[in-house]
């Protein structure tokens, strides 16, 4: 594996701008109001776990896969850039009135609608096991008002995500890794929805603020998500899911779906 696989392609030096913060807190934020449907790609859920969710997180969920599959009865579920909560409240039904389900998201707009929605939610499925966390996903040590990370040590069964790694920062990728081993407990699972690319993305399409945005620059080069995860000291990894077609084809280069799945 290459020694900058963490920073997404072509040697990233100090003085290259690939923050894109702004660009992204503005489309979700817009996409947490009115639905922008050309955002990430369309998924399939099981119907049954869509009755009891509100219609606006629904109409307003953008990923790119289902990782909801691979939780369990009981599981303490982490959901990674929740966005409106459709994710978390899946897992809230599979996991019962005795698991848990956080998600973390530092879009202050989706935070909106997934915390107004836990009321309604919960009446109809009969207990509360949900909350959302305001944070940056590559920043769970950060340190709350008791001077404990977000996300404790050793804390979660299973860490979801759906259409968010790709959105960090390349020089952050490392602190998001180091982060998810942290917080999962042993045997500890991920099921990792994501976009990945066939070649390295140059870096003009990484300074592309609608691209990155629109989860396609900033994609993972397909070999190194599964070798960035081997190196915390992930075992079982697979694609679980992988589409055949491509999503998207920029300048030459296949962005496709695919979900990771493995344990430590």
């Amino acid at each position: 594996m290459a020694n900058n696989c963490c920073e997404n392609s072509e040697s990233i030096s100090e003085n290259t701008n690939l923050n894109h913060k702004e660009a992204i807190q503005k489309r979700y934020g817009a996409a947490a109001i009115e639905k922008e449907s050309c955002l990430c790609t369309p998924v399939s859920f099981n119907p049954i776990y869509l009755e009891a969710i509100p219609k606006a997180v629904i109409e307003k969920d953008y990923g790119c896969g289902d990782p909801t599959k691979w939780v369990r009865k009981n599981d303490i579920v982490l959901d990674l850039g929740s966005g409106s909560g459709k994710n978390a409240f899946i897992c809230a039904q599979i996991v019962g009135k005795h698991g848990k389900v956080i998600g973390v998201d530092q879009n202050s707009d989706m935070l909106n609608l997934s915390r107004n929605s836990i009321k309604e939610f919960s009446e109809k499925v009969g207990y509360e096991n949900t909350k959302f966390i305001e944070g940056s996903i590559e920043k769970l040590d950060k340190l709350d008002k008791n001077n404990d990370p977000i996300i404790r040590n050793a804390s979660i069964d299973i860490i979801l995500s759906n259409c968010v790694l790709n959105l960090v920062n390349p020089k952050l990728r490392q602190n998001l890794l180091i982060n998810i081993k942290r917080v999962l407990k042993d045997n500890g699972r991920i099921a990792i929805s994501d976009i990945v690319s066939n070649k390295r993305v140059p870096l003009k399409l990484q300074k592309d603020s609608d691209l990155w945005s629109g989860c396609i620059s900033g994609a993972w080069y397909e070999p190194e998500l599964i070798s960035d995860f081997e190196n915390l000291g992930f075992k079982n990894l697979k694609f679980a899911e992988r589409s055949v077609e491509p999503w998207r084809i920029v300048e030459d280069i296949e962005f496709r779906t695919v979900t990771l799945t493995g344990n430590l």
